[in-house]
């Protein structure tokens, strides 16, 4: 009997050392690479009128009777303040010369950005540019001798593959958390520049621009997004292909700002139904919805309904590889496209152009135009756009949202900041005209308001009822 609990106690142990020897270790990791990451925090200049400073009264002494009087009468003037360093996210070094990357959104609102090392040092960072498309940003620090994270390749990930996050998860510094990939080459809405590397590593508010490591210790991604429904990590998370990040990073650094490709195309995806109705056999391109008139797509005799499955002899298997394509393509090059039309394949060569730079700038722009009156029967506060404004968004007609109240058409999915293009089969051109065609749809029935939010154009259909009605 004891012979065989004996035996039993050595199977039980030899099978958990087993499994612990399987697992992975990665204090090695943490400790060699861990020094680069860095703690991003901010501190925002803002004048209190809750804290006044009391002016002095120069030349009237104390014990004049001018003093009470201009004491009582001298309004008190605003006391300028910082606020203390909040911690925003966090960054890595890339070069020993104080080159950091991180998230834009991380130091895109900061007016002093501070950056905390791993050895307590603080430096005052400077931003040498930023990315809102792809959500990356480059910032220095003056220093010397800075540990410095070795960048891997994305393309040799596997799914399944272990991953290390290092961040400062709600401000605690130098969090380590690990997991896998869980997948590659990640679409998301409105993200049409980055293929997100998927993971199950825990991020939570704080982590974003930190890296993620592979097994190797080298950095395969930057930590950039979530998703969740509760503001919290609940197991995807997204992280921008190193490789991605770099390649921004050296425009940035040579010019501060991205040039990227365009020519002037709205594309949707491929179904099944809509490759059978095309004569395809597969389902792989980027179907034109839309060709701008005029644009480099235009010049080159790309028409609506044409399928483009290669582009500068890289195949298109998904909508969403054409606009990474695209976009990585140098201004001004001249490619080859080849496009499914009529039953058949052809080629045609077009001049890439190049994509505006600023879209953040552009709808600042935008809200200098007319000043919407009052939200309408969807809960839309529209402006109109001017000439000049058109021309930048390279759109001849639409109305700007500048601001919405909850109802069906926040619901449905527009968003501040979009541009109205169409109601239904009509182009709009102002708001009362916008107003009126609401007036005449009757109760129960849908719309179909054409979309444009970035480089993305599309239709989003509501249903109207009696309780929409505000006007």
């Amino acid at each position: 009997m004891l012979q065989l609990i004996l035996i039993t106690l050595f199977f039980y142990s030899s099978t958990a050392l087993a499994q612990a020897n399987e697992l992975p270790d990665f204090t090695g990791l943490v400790e060699k690479h861990g020094a680069a990451v860095v703690n991003i925090s901010a501190v925002q200049n803002f004048t209190t009128l809750n804290n006044q400073a009391v002016p002095e009264i120069p030349g009237i002494p104390e014990n004049s009777p001018f003093y009470d009087f201009f004491k009582r009468h001298m309004q008190p003037f605003p006391a300028p303040r910082k606020s203390e360093p909040k911690s925003l996210g966090s960054g890595f070094i890339i070069s020993s010369d104080g080159y950091i990357l991180t998230n834009a959104h991380v130091v895109e609102t900061a007016d002093e950005i501070t950056v905390k090392l791993n050895d307590k040092r603080e430096f005052v960072a400077e931003i040498i540019g930023t990315d809102r498309k792809t959500d990356i940003a480059l910032i220095k620090i003056s220093a010397t001798d800075l540990p410095k994270v070795t960048q891997g390749n994305p393309e040799n990930l596997k799914v399944g593959e272990w991953v290390v996050a290092i961040g400062s998860p709600f401000g605690f510094e130098h969090s380590v958390t690990a997991g896998i990939v869980s997948a590659k080459g990640r679409s998301l809405a409105q993200e049409n520049y980055v293929p997100f590397i998927q993971t199950d590593v825990a991020i939570n508010p704080g982590n974003s621009g930190g890296p993620l490591f592979n097994m190797r210790g080298e950095v395969v991604g930057i930590n950039s997004q979530i998703y969740s429904r509760t503001g919290g990590f609940m197991g995807l998370s997204f992280a921008i292909p190193i490789n991605v990040a770099t390649e921004i990073a050296d425009q940035l650094k040579i010019s501060g700002k991205v040039s990227r490709g365009r020519i002037g195309v709205m594309i949707q995806e491929v179904t099944k139904e809509l490759a059978e109705s095309f004569g395809l056999s597969d389902g792989n391109g980027a179907l034109v919805v839309t060709v701008e008139k005029g644009g480099p797509a235009d010049r080159a005799g790309i028409k609506a309904r044409d399928i483009i499955v290669q582009f500068d002899e890289k195949r298109i298997t998904t909508s969403a590889d054409l606009p990474r394509t695209v976009g990585n393509t140098k201004p001004g090059s001249k490619v080859s496209i080849q496009i499914w039309r009529d039953g058949s394949l052809k080629t045609v060569k077009v001049e890439v152009g190049e994509t505006p730079s600023d879209e953040a700038a552009e709808n600042r722009k935008l809200k200098q135009g007319k000043k919407p009156d009052t939200s309408n029967r969807l809960g839309l506060a529209l402006s109109e756009i001017t000439a000049e404004q058109k021309k930048q968004l390279e759109i001849s007609n639409g109305l700007l949202v500048e601001d919405m109240q909850s109802g069906i058409a926040s619901r449905s999915g527009v968003r501040i900041g979009d541009i109205i293009l169409g109601f239904n089969s009509k182009d709009v051109n102002s708001v009362e005209q916008f107003n009126e065609l609401l007036k005449q749809v009757k109760s129960g029935k849908n719309i179909a308001l054409l979309v444009k939010r970035g480089d993305v154009t599309t239709f989003i259909t509501m249903k109207l009822t009696d309780d929409d009605k505000k006007n």
